[in-house]
């Protein structure tokens, strides 16, 4: 019966749970969850209706949050008589927070239902609160919203996190005033997955004209769903954000170094990219770099004196060192940690004009700006920042990897000037190999039926650039539709893939922004291919339709090695409880793993009786301390301690 709300996990989020003491620990944060044992939840992994009065699962976001959350009795409930009230918030960002620990499990697509209603007019939003592996900073992903007129609206959506990710939470906030909140039946399922296996493979279809790619963030890729989707159709892979300036700068690094008086080397990290660039490596899949110089998602401390960001502006000439140590840094690690990954092409600079061809104006990206402000253009006063970063990428860029300039609206009044900033840069050398049309494009322009970029528009962008003598890449392409017309999605989609395909002998790659609609950026248009359950569009269907193309059989996974000693053991840090959990690959034939540590000059061995390939040290180790530390497994009944021994790694407690 309704109201009678279980006190336990479902039955599916109870195997969840049991399956998560294999996953690292470091990953997630918070509370039980509750079950409806209403039939609309019966397969759910989460579900609650609030009709037993309880909201216990649900917290607050933060001791700044004001926000009072207690069960009410309301008439107009969606169901049942109870809902969940967020009374009492100041700021928009207030909110109910549900933590995931003990009730989802990290590489699991899963869909999500929440009903809303707003005091009055407002935008309400489901949001995903995530710290990705190797950082202590959280990120914020908005995955869908919609406008609530003082009554219920269901919002759904889709969303998904990784083993590497830390303090994971689905919360509910709004865009606009931060008026009262209501919620009703709150349910999270695992999600479908109806990918056609027998559906033609992109990168088989354009195999002879141009790699088929598309992006995802780390979150996006931790389904083994998504991962299938990715390695059967696409041969290009381009990081969403986790190569993006304010994830690669280390600032503790940075401030260690300018403690000790040099703040001119920025320092940086490839952790937060390491789940996406090591799914690059296992499966060979060819790997785009976004983004080096960019206005936005570049952290305001980065162009302060001392890496301060309420400092002084630094001066040009200061900056110029810290573009050239930056960019030597990245290429630098990426040859020594991933130079077994094909990075064939880099965009250098991202986004530097206004929709005139004008430099952006003065400033930090903010609301007050509309984000539209460059800090560059503060240090620098113009563009001049531009050809300088070209000229250290080259210098430092790995063997083979072409260099691009990669700008939006690339078809309208702007083209002419990303034209001649590009004759520029190569005016005294070849520094830039190549120009990205992002192509965010529309179907149904403002809800009319008319496209914008017409397909003639967007031809002739293709005309002015292939006249370049650059090579042109396509690298963010999505095509919105409103409505769900995706009869005229479809009929754009193969008029751009149709113009693409005559420019072939120009374009290097084309890159779809995003794996299924629901992950979209652009989410409430339907840009992509695929649906949320992977299952195709037909857009995809029509540009797959007529086109002669040789199949070939998926890659293989990945054999297992031969070792008789465990391989890529890594540490995952948990911040919060001094600890370290040690993973590695699994060695065929061993029944046990053990764990030695070099301590007072000898190997002291910590356990021998490991049986999985994860060891968990305990809580409150003292932060500050290093230890070299090796695992060695046990083949046959023997223990080979020579290469664990060669192959130790090093760890500092956090």
């Amino acid at each position: 019966m309704k109201g009678n709300l279980l006190k336990r996990l479902s039955a599916c989020a109870l195997c969840i749970t049991m399956a998560c003491s294999a996953v690292p620990f470091t990953a997630y944060s918070v509370s039980a969850a509750t079950s409806s044992s209403s039939s609309a939840s019966g397969n759910a992994a989460f579900s609650t209706d609030f009709e037993d009065g309880d909201c216990s699962m649900f917290s607050k976001r933060g001791d700044s949050d004001t926000s009072v959350i207690k069960v009410i009795e309301d008439s107009k409930a969606p169901s049942g008589k109870k809902v969940m009230a967020v009374t009492g918030r100041d700021q928009s960002w207030n909110g109910p927070s549900l933590g995931v620990k003990g009730v989802l499990q990290p590489g699991v697509k899963y869909d999500i239902s929440v009903k809303v209603k707003a005091q009055w007019y407002n935008t309400v939003c489901i949001s995903l609160q995530h710290t990705p592996g190797g950082s202590d900073e959280p990120q914020y992903t908005n995955l869908v919203k919609g406008v609530s007129q003082g009554d219920y609206v269901e919002l759904n959506t889709s969303f998904s996190y990784g083993a590497e990710e830390k303090d994971v939470s689905i919360y509910v906030e709004t865009w606009g005033d931060a008026n009262d909140l209501y919620i009703d039946d709150f349910t999270i399922t695992p999600a479908a997955n109806n990918m056609d296996v027998n559906a033609p493979s992109l990168k088989n279809v354009y195999g002879d004209m141009f790699k088929f790619g598309t992006a995802c963030t780390v979150s996006e890729l931790a389904p083994d769903s998504t991962k299938a989707l990715i390695r059967k159709h696409f041969n290009s892979l381009t990081a969403g954000n986790e190569l993006k300036p304010e994830n690669v700068l280390d600032r503790e690094a940075c401030l260690a170094l300018a403690a000790k008086g040099d703040d001119e080397n920025p320092q940086v990290t490839l952790e937060t990219a390491k789940p996406i660039l090591e799914f690059a490596r296992k499966y060979n899949i060819p790997m785009r770099g976004h983004v080096l110089v960019w206005h936005s998602q570049t952290p305001m401390w980065f162009f302060k004196e001392n890496y301060d960001p309420d400092g002084d502006w630094v001066s040009k000439e200061k900056m110029l060192k810290r573009m050239e140590n930056y960019i030597k840094n990245v290429f630098t690690a990426v040859k020594k940690d991933y130079s077994d990954v094909n990075f064939y092409a880099w965009d250098v600079v991202n986004e530097c004009f206004d929709d005139y061809g004008s430099p952006r104006k003065a400033g930090f990206p903010s609301e007050s700006n509309n984000y539209e402000a460059s800090p560059w253009v503060q240090i620098f006063g113009d563009n001049s920042f531009i050809k300088p970063a070209f000229v250290y990428a080259k210098k430092y860029a790995p063997s083979g990897c072409k260099l691009y300039y990669n700008d939006y609206n690339e078809y309208m009044q702007k083209s002419d000037a990303i034209v001649k900033l590009c004759q520029n840069i190569n005016s005294d050398g070849h520094y830039i190999d190549g120009i990205g049309m992002q192509s965010h494009l529309n179907v149904t322009n403002n809800g009319s039926s008319d496209p914008f970029p017409s397909v003639s528009m967007y031809r002739q962008a293709l005309e002015k650039y292939s006249k370049t003598g650059l090579d042109i890449q396509i690298t963010e392409l999505d095509c919105t539709v409103n409505d769900k017309r995706f009869d005229l999605q479809a009929k754009y989609y193969s008029d751009i893939l149709d113009a693409l395909v005559d420019y072939k002998d120009y374009i290097s790659a084309v890159v779809v922004w995003g794996t299924t609609d629901d992950i979209s950026w652009r989410a409430d248009r339907d840009p992509l291919l695929f649906n949320q359950d992977y299952s195709v569009k037909p857009c995809f269907e029509s540009i797959v339709d007529g086109i002669e193309y040789t199949d070939t059989d998926p890659d293989p996974d990945p054999q297992p090695q031969n070792n008789d000693y465990p391989t890529n053991v890594k540490a995952n840090y948990s911040t919060k409880y001094h600890q370290v959990q040690f993973v590695w690959d699994k060695v065929q034939g061993a029944d046990k793993y053990g764990i030695a540590v070099y301590l007072a000059g000898k190997w002291r061995v910590q356990t021998s009786n490991v049986t999985t390939n994860s060891y968990v040290t305990p809580k409150n180790l003292t932060p500050g301390m290093t230890y070299k530390v090796a695992v060695a497994a046990r083949v046959n009944g023997k223990w080979n301690t020579t290469d664990p021994i060669k192959n130790a790694i090093t760890v500092t407690i956090k």
